[in-house]
């Protein structure tokens, strides 16, 4: 038996991280760029959207996690005895692991037989939950802490986010697309498609309208299962949203209809969770689409 650890960019509730019995290490957010709070503890998610919502001219920071909070966790870990996976949020957008992989190494200088392993998930929200929900599911069936890391290692590149925006402010804010073009398709009432793949953000091309965004989506979703086989049961899919939660429920039940419809002999399981803090600065408070990944089965 092994613990996992996990950054708050999993976008875990406290409830879901309990139940799970996950222990989240979190990003630190701030509103003003100078003061920052721990997400999820010292500023709740819902307080960040409305804090986007009701001031739209402010850009909100977050920062990641410090060797010193990671450091504290492994070492309780290792003093315990504690075989220990720690799954981050991907190294290609964050510093994260770099923090964690730092702190692993202070603590092996003083517990040398500790067992922590530090992945680099290459995911992020939704994604990143998927990693954590498999890694669950290896741990409770019994599996070695290499066992997990070796399937999870091997599948983790079958993460996928298909999303739109509510517009491109914080995409051309953050450097991720051109003012010029972002600002004329924000004219024109063109929503981006974006594709997260590999630990990077694509584009995955535009749609007209945000009712168009949700089906171009789910289209994608469909193309990403035909090209790979299987059925949706093979995969871990969660819908992912920001600010509007209904919106979110909307898109849930969709996704949901769309692939029974698709796949009627399948259960078609789909999650539903709110985006966090950590991506939410990226894509503003209005991103909404669905993650997945391959499931972890039991030979």
């Amino acid at each position: 038996m092994f613990d996992i650890i996990a950054d708050s960019a999993c976008d875990f509730t406290p409830e879901m991280a309990q139940k799970m019995g996950v222990e989240i290490v979190p990003f630190y957010v701030s509103l003003d760029g100078e003061h920052y709070r721990k997400e999820g503890k010292e500023i709740a998610v819902r307080d960040f959207y409305q804090f986007m919502v009701d001031n739209p001219s402010a850009y909100p920071k977050t920062s990641l996690a410090s060797i010193e909070d990671f450091e504290e966790v492994f070492r309780r870990q290792a003093e315990a005895g504690r075989p220990t996976l720690c799954l981050c949020f991907t190294g290609k957008m964050s510093g994260c692991v770099g923090s964690a992989r730092n702190a692993r190494e202070l603590v092996l200088e003083d517990y040398p037989d500790a067992k922590i392993e530090v992945m680099d998930s290459a995911a992020a929200t939704v994604t990143e939950a998927t990693m954590v929900e498999n890694a669950v599911a290896i741990r409770d069936a019994g599996c070695t802490l290499d066992e997990a890391v070796t399937w999870l290692e091997a599948e983790k590149s079958t993460n996928n986010i298909f999303f739109t925006v509510g517009n491109l402010d914080y995409l051309i804010k953050g450097g991720r697309i051109g003012k010029v073009s972002g600002r004329a398709a924000n004219l024109l009432g063109i929503k981006p498609m974006i594709l997260f793949k590999d630990g990077e953000i694509f584009s995955g091309g535009v749609a007209r309208g945000r009712q168009k965004s949700f089906e171009k989506a789910l289209e994608q979703l469909m193309n990403y299962l035909d090209a790979n086989g299987g059925t949706p049961d093979d995969y871990r899919i969660i819908v992912g949203y920001g600010y509007d939660e209904e919106e979110g429920k909307r898109l849930w039940m969709q996704t949901r209809a769309a692939l029974r419809a698709r796949y009627p002999a399948a259960q078609c399981e789909v999650g539903l969770l709110q985006i966090g803090s950590t991506i939410a600065v990226h894509t503003g408070p209005y991103a909404l689409g669905m993650g997945i990944m391959r499931r972890w089965k039991k030979q």
